[in-house]
């Protein structure tokens, strides 16, 4: 009997009956990590990583109901052994490794192989099947190195302070945000968002070292984030507020960015091609780093890129999900993310 299988709710582990990611609530959900399309309100018990823990209590409710490994520690549930392994993906992310009667799948959530500087890095796994992203899944995706792109930013922030703008980056509050901080800090002053500071403070009570930022107030005036860096949620991309700054410019810092010609281009003065997913050589580095015989793909471009797959030797097959090519980490605008920048448009003036 095959140890997962998927169904309407997500994916599911007759074994040891419990969801990885469920959509919808169930009773036992085991969650690779904090953003809102792999973990929902509603399951009576969670079990995640040690620093899932705190960002999920903060985003969805401090009452539910959770449980946490480490990296490497393990758990058994009616005979299946689950571990979590690094991801890559953002702080806390994890793969989700399960072993049954020596059957071993690994369900990766979404993950990235670059060392990001402030998440624990990607680490393959050997299994038998394997379930990978492909967010990013054409070979028309491949980042240039993150300090490339970092001092790219920076050479833009600079240009944009000589020439009295106001540099407003567009970046999800969980994740891209803290990256940019731990890379951007120490020549001007960083200005975040609520949403951002708040997930900044969960994020340093649970030990991870984080620079620091400035929480932007109503009384933050707007000669002051003229003269740094501007970190806001996609929530706030054509608000009002962002408007009224003095001659601000966006900037949008996502891996759709790779492509010029996309969409989201539309409403951005510039574009960083920045991202938390693995592109597809690191997609395709990851997949033969754990010697599956069995690898079923989601999120993204699922047909083409087990198309791909099937082609080069590798057993493959397309899964459909609640969430595909559109509803990754960086276009999706979470509940406390819209709830936060209301807040702001309305009683933030920036004068």
């Amino acid at each position: 009997m095959a140890l997962i299988t998927f169904t309407k709710r997500g994916i599911y582990c007759k074994q040891g009956d419990f969801y990885v990611d469920p959509w919808w609530p169930v009773d036992y959900a085991v969650t690779t990590h904090g953003h809102s399309d792999h973990v929902r309100f509603g399951n009576k018990y969670y079990l995640c990583h040690t620093l899932t823990k705190p960002i999920i209590k903060r985003r969805i409710s401090e009452d539910l109901n959770v449980e946490t490994l480490a990296y490497g520690e393990s758990i058994v549930r009616n005979g299946v052994n689950i571990s979590f392994f690094p991801a890559g993906h953002i702080i806390g992310s994890s793969q989700v490794r399960l072993e049954y009667k020596g059957e071993i799948c690994v369900i990766s959530g979404d993950y990235k192989i670059e060392d990001d500087g402030i998440s624990d890095v990607f680490e393959p796994v050997k299994c038998h099947s394997f379930v990978s992203e492909s967010t990013f899944g054409l070979p028309v995706y491949k980042w240039q190195k993150q300090d490339v792109v970092f001092n790219g930013i920076k050479n833009w922030v600079g240009d944009n302070i000589n020439q009295q703008k106001t540099s407003v980056l567009i970046a999800y509050s969980l994740g891209k945000a803290q990256r940019l901080i731990k890379n951007l800090a120490g020549d001007v002053p960083i200005y975040v968002h609520n949403s951002i500071a708040n997930l900044n403070e969960v994020i340093i009570c649970a030990g991870v070292n984080l620079p620091e930022t400035i929480r932007i107030t109503p009384e933050t005036t707007k000669e002051q984030l003229q003269k740094g860096i501007v970190i806001v949620p996609p929530a706030m991309r054509d608000s009002r507020w962002i408007k009224n700054l003095s001659h601000p410019v966006t900037g949008i810092c996502s891996g759709w960015m790779q492509v010029r010609a996309h969409r989201r281009w539309q409403s951005a003065d510039a574009g960083f091609a920045l991202s938390d997913h693995a592109d597809w050589p690191g997609l395709m580095e990851a997949i033969t780093a754990t010697g599956a015989e069995k690898v079923y793909v989601t999120h993204g471009f699922t047909a083409a890129f087990s198309r791909f797959l099937n082609d080069n030797g590798i057993e493959a097959s397309e899964v459909t999900t609640k969430f595909g090519q559109e509803d990754d980490e960086e276009n999706k605008v979470d509940l406390a993310d819209t709830q936060d920048a209301n807040v702001d448009i309305k009683n933030q003036k920036a004068e």
